[in-house]
């Protein structure tokens, strides 16, 4: 199972992107990972090589690119302040770019997941890109907030999502809070949207990372990625679609 690192060009900024993918020759599935703040690091690259194994192209966009060395060497959560939505979406959709000039992906099975900030990028992308046939946000905060050079939140975009949604939370999270994900839930169902919710007892936020033994919770962790790859697979290797 072949992974790599490769430089994008977006809006003129370098960024790089870990990939990785599954034996033979495709075309496969593909997943966006939007990551954590904790940004590209080993969590992350593990979650890609665990898609990669069950048969998806696997990329994860580094979203902190435009970043200074100052910034990032500030305290972690300050990074979100130096965010903008339009560059994340210009970012991801780069990312998509890359999978649909591949040939080893089939373009038209793409879906997107992310974990913590990655979870509210996982919404918001499934709102701005038609292309995302399912999308899974684990924990995503500030849904219902701005970032950067826009007016407009993610739930702002909901009535633009079109593919179904899979939302894991924390039942002792507190962003997303329990309210929260009430919020979420009924401006899906007002909209008619297919999602499903699943919330876990005795976990907080970040419940996947294992390289946090603070907030790894690892009951919830083993019960939601089964259910993930289950949503997944059901998709995005349903029939396949032509390219």
């Amino acid at each position: 199972m072949p992974s790599f690192t490769d430089k994008l060009t977006v809006d003129g900024h370098e960024m790089d992107m870990y990939a990785s993918v599954p034996s033979g020759s495709g075309p496969f599935p593909a997943v966006v990972i939007a990551f954590h703040v904790g940004g590209l690091d080993e969590f992350d690259k593990v979650m890609a090589d665990r898609l990669a194994a069950e048969g998806y192209v696997a990329v994860v966009p580094d979203l902190f690119h435009r970043l200074t060395e100052e910034q990032m060497n500030g305290p972690r959560l300050d990074r979100l302040g130096y965010l903008s939505d339009p560059d994340i979406i210009a970012d991801c959709n780069g990312a998509v770019s890359f999978l649909q000039a591949n040939a080893a992906v089939d373009g038209n099975r793409i879906g997107v997941t992310g974990f913590c900030m990655g979870g509210r990028v996982a919404w918001l992308m499934a709102a701005s890109n038609p292309v995302f046939k399912a999308t899974v946000p684990y924990y995503g905060g500030h849904i219902m907030l701005p970032w950067g050079d826009t007016t407009e939140t993610p739930f702002d975009l909901t009535s633009n999502i079109n593919c179904p949604m899979m939302f894991h939370f924390g039942a002792t999270d507190g962003n997303p809070s329990p309210d929260d994900r009430v919020k979420l839930d009924a401006e899906l169902t007002r909209l008619g949207k297919e999602h499903v919710f699943y919330s876990y007892e005795g976990a907080g936020h970040a419940f996947m990372d294992f390289t946090n033994p603070d907030r790894h919770h690892e009951g919830a962790a083993a019960e939601s990625w089964p259910r993930t790859l289950e949503f997944f697979a059901k998709h995005l290797k349903g029939a396949a679609v032509g390219r």
